[in-house]
This record gives structure tokens, C-alpha cells and sequence, in this order.
């Protein structure tokens, strides 16, 4: 019997880019709307990834915070881009909803990132 490892949050954001990047491909080269709003979506969806590594090189408590937020910020406003797209009826929703399930749960990983963050941060500042 195999047990799958869980995958790592590097992998699974890179996988959400990859994820992110498809149906961009798909999108009307022709369709202004289209060529705009997937533009937003494919900066802010992959975006979050390069966001992680840098907070994992961190140098600093604090710098590590600053690139997690940095991750959300981008999260959420892909987010915003990929409601427009399904709005707009440039992806169906049969595309986009596992895309925003995947979105909120990074999304939700990256909070509870940053408040632990903040929490061990002012527990050493209030220590030291």
C-alpha cells in the first residue's frame, strides 16, 4: 500500500502557476477584454510562488512577513481577476471554481503563515 507524502507548499504553487497559466493559453488573443484580464490573472497567479521562496530566504522575521504578504496581496487580487473572467464569460465556471477553491485555500495557508509569523515575532520581541 502507498501512502502519498502531502505535497510541499513550494510544489503546490507551482503547480497553482502552471494551473493559473492553461487557461490564459485559452483565452482570445483577439478579445481586448480578454487579452487585459488574463494578463492580470497570469502576473498576480504566479506571482504568489516567487513570493514564498523569497519569504523562505528571508533574512529576517520581519522580511519574511513583508513577502508573505506580498503573496497574499497577489492571491487575493487573482482572486478578483479570475471573478472578472467568469463574469465576463471569457472562462466558464467550470474552469474558474476548482481555480478559486485552490485560490482561497493559499490564500488561507498564507494568513495563518503570517499570523504565526507575527505571533513568534512579537513573543521574542516582548522576551528579549
Amino acid at each position: 500500500m502507498s501512502v502519498e507524502k502531502p505535497m510541499d507548499l513550494k510544489g503546490r504553487l507551482r503547480d497553482y502557476a502552471l494551473w493559473i497559466i492553461r487557461p490564459y493559453c485559452s483565452l482570445s488573443k483577439r478579445d481586448d477584454v480578454a487579452v487585459v484580464l488574463g494578463r492580470q490573472v497570469l502576473r498576480s497567479g504566479t506571482s504568489p510562488g516567487a513570493q514564498h521562496r523569497e519569504a523562505c530566504r528571508a533574512k529576517s522575521t520581519a522580511e519574511f512577513i513583508s513577502k508573505m504578504e506580498g503573496g497574499l496581496q497577489e492571491l487575493e487580487e487573482t482572486e478578483y481577476w479570475l471573478d472578472l473572467l467568469e463574469g465576463s464569460q471569457r472562462l466558464s465556471g467550470d474552469t474558474v471554481a476548482p481555480l478559486m477553491r485552490e485560490t482561497r485555500e493559499l490564500n488561507a495557508i498564507f494568513t495563518a503563515s503570517i499570523k504565526t509569523a507575527k505571533r513568534r515575532k512579537r513573543e521574542q520581541d516582548e522576551s528579549a
